[in-house]
């Protein structure tokens, strides 16, 4: 606009927020939000795009707050969803996500300005996106804002009228709005059939397919990650347990990580943590095989959630009710885990995992049915009671003799190893490794990394996957051993634990590169290459939903699967009565590319043969 031109548009926002004059400017724009909603302007959106704007970074602002513009985004919500010819009109799709993000920005720092949203009445509104009166886009901002209220004692009471609805609501989106999105954007290769607002939403109209799908599956996260911290928020006040508890959603809790996308949310074991500081959360937790073998996985990874998993099982453990049916899983896993020293901020966990193993030792291995956990008890107790006892008189010169004696057995072990005898290498290692004193901690290290090496070649990933774990507990810092975090990711690939493999191989790169001289180019070894682009497939956050999509299990493709056999069937048929000659076509194979897996590198036999990291430590 010119200079010497004037704004002709009545209570144009922008007009206002350039006056000079403080008390003029705020009362304009307390006028601007009260007429908003009730005037039909093709200016709205650019005005609340400009809102979301300064809500996002300056959330903390109290001036819009004070000025009325809850009332507003919520009278604009309700507009959106009842007014169809009005949201069809112009840009005034894009009104009811905006208006719903301010309110989710402005709460989620301030009690105060959440309670001025709650006075302003934007919970109705709020709860009818959430119900899906518009779409997943909706319902994202939604979740978020109303997850916002819930966090505050002061307004979580203005939920309780919607509680139930609320939490039912919250769970069904953390369950299926991966196949949600899929089917309605992700997995629609056609941009035309795509939602031009959502597009828009997404990516500002900038970019292709690619970058819509990867902006697509950022949202998505974090559509089921809010989803999930409002149910924690209901959780850690014990509200509600009897739906969050049921067993097909403690189930599908397992599933969700969020995938590479992101980096700041537990997740599903955030809230099974939670559940499990309650003692119905742990009844109902500890009852489920999935849930604790989920757990066990999660403790013996490098994830950065590790430390949820354990907490979860020893809150399990210490439990009397649970104690007895988590146990006999749980000891496989946790007593790889004993000589972990420090996790993050947590120093002596492995004491601490040691000492609830062996919480009422006596009771516990009369209680316990399973033979295999009984001698796994009875070995930690050995280990880490009796054989502590002993070594704790060592002497120095004592300690050095076990220390050369234990040199002198490793190198037989190597010696066995490189002559082809793998299970007599194995006997060795094992042979020093109960010789070798527990405070020698980097030379048990090494140990326990060469015959996780042996396990490998034996095919025996359960074996290699307890001895990496055990080696990267003794690396300073934690889990830094870089050739025990590739072997625990190949054995892992070997299992199916596609998550477990990828955090290990991510770890073991990320190793490669601070070790690289700086300034010289970084090279990726080209085997852990391959093993990530092979595990990033398979945990792809919409792996799921694509493959339940590619066997023809959604509606649509049911039905196009249905038609295209009824084609196949009329033209076999004309085929026969013509007496012709059926030729063979090609066969489409869909679904998840081919990967080699030969051995354990998931690459050829030279690979193997050549690979630096399959070589034992000296």
């Amino acid at each position: 606009m010119p200079k010497n031109q004037t704004c002709v548009t009545p209570f144009c926002f922008f007009c206002i927020m350039k006056k000079p004059d403080s008390l003029e400017r705020k009362a304009g724009i307390a006028n601007c939000f009260k007429q908003m909603p009730i005037r039909d302007d093709q200016e709205h959106v650019v005005v609340l795009s400009g809102l979301w704007h300064i809500a996002m970074t300056q959330s903390d602002d109290p001036e819009f707050p004070s000025l009325g513009i809850f009332k507003c985004m919520a009278s604009l919500i309700n507009k959106g969803i009842n007014d169809k010819k009005w949201i069809s009109r112009d840009q005034n799709i894009y009104i009811p996500y905006y208006a719903a993000h301010v309110v989710g920005s402005y709460t989620m720092n301030k009690v105060e300005f959440s309670e001025k949203a709650v006075e302003s009445g934007v919970i109705p509104p709020l709860m009818e996106l959430l119900r899906g009166k518009m779409s997943w886009v909706e319902q994202r901002v939604a979740v978020r804002a109303l997850g916002h209220l819930a966090s505050y004692e002061r307004t979580f009471e203005a939920l309780a009228p919607y509680e139930e609805e609320l939490v039912s609501l919250a769970m069904d989106l953390a369950s299926s709005c991966l196949d949600v999105v899929y089917d309605s954007f992700v997995g629609v290769k056609d941009r035309k059939k795509r939602l031009i607002y959502h597009i828009d939403l997404l990516t500002g109209g900038v970019g292709g397919l690619e970058m819509e799908n990867c902006k697509a599956e950022e949202w998505t996260s974090q559509l089921q990650s809010w989803s999930l911290y409002l149910l924690n928020c209901f959780a850690y006040k014990e509200r509600s347990l009897n739906l969050i508890c049921k067993s097909d959603f403690l189930r599908d809790l397992c599933g969700m990580w969020g995938g590479l996308a992101n980096h700041t949310s537990p997740s599903g074991v955030g809230l099974v943590r939670i559940l499990c500081y309650s003692k119905y959360g742990r009844k109902c937790v500890g009852e489920l095989k999935e849930v604790i073998e989920h757990l066990c996985n999660l403790s013996r990874s490098s994830d950065d959630w590790q430390y949820m998993g354990i907490d979860c099982l020893l809150l399990l453990l210490k439990d009397q009710e649970t104690r007895y049916k988590v146990i006999e899983i749980a000891i496989f896993f946790l007593v790889d885990l004993v000589e972990l020293r420090d996790l993050g901020d947590r120093t002596n966990l492995g004491e601490a995992i040691t000492k609830t193993l062996l919480l009422d030792y006596d009771q516990t291995k009369l209680k316990l049915s399973n033979s295999k956990a009984q001698k796994a008890l009875q070995d930690l107790w050995n280990w880490k009671v009796e054989r502590r006892r002993k070594e704790k008189v060592l002497s120095e010169e004592k300690l050095e003799e076990k220390r050369d004696l234990v040199g002198l057995m490793k190198q037989q072990a190597n010696r066995l190893f490189w002559l082809g005898e793998i299970e007599e290498a194995t006997r060795k290692y094992s042979e020093a490794l109960g010789l070798c004193p527990l405070r020698l901690r980097k030379e048990r290290m090494v140990l326990y990394g060469n015959r996780a090496q042996c396990q490998l070649l034996l095919k025996d990933p359960d074996s290699a996957i307890s001895d990496s774990t055990r080696a990267l507990c003794l690396s300073n810092p934690t889990n830094s051993h870089s050739k025990s975090l590739w072997r625990r990711s190949q054995a892992y690939d070997t299992k199916g634990l596609a998550k477990e493999s990828l955090m290990d191989c991510i770890m073991f790169i990320n190793g490669c590169i601070k070790s690289e001289d700086q300034t010289k180019r970084v090279k990726i070894p080209h085997y852990a290459a391959r093993m990530i682009s092979k595990q990033m497939d398979a945990t792809w956050l919409f792996a799921r939903a694509r493959a339940r999509a590619s066997k023809g299990l959604s509606t649509n493709s049911k039905e196009a699967l249905m038609v295209k056999e009824e084609n196949r069937r009329k033209l076999e048929r004309r085929r026969r009565q013509s007496k012709r000659g059926v030729v063979k076509g090609p066969i489409c194979q869909m679904g998840l590319p081919q990967y080699r897996a030969e051995m354990h590198y998931g690459g050829s036999k030279c690979d193997e043969k050549f690979s630096p990291l399959n070589i034992i430590s000296f």
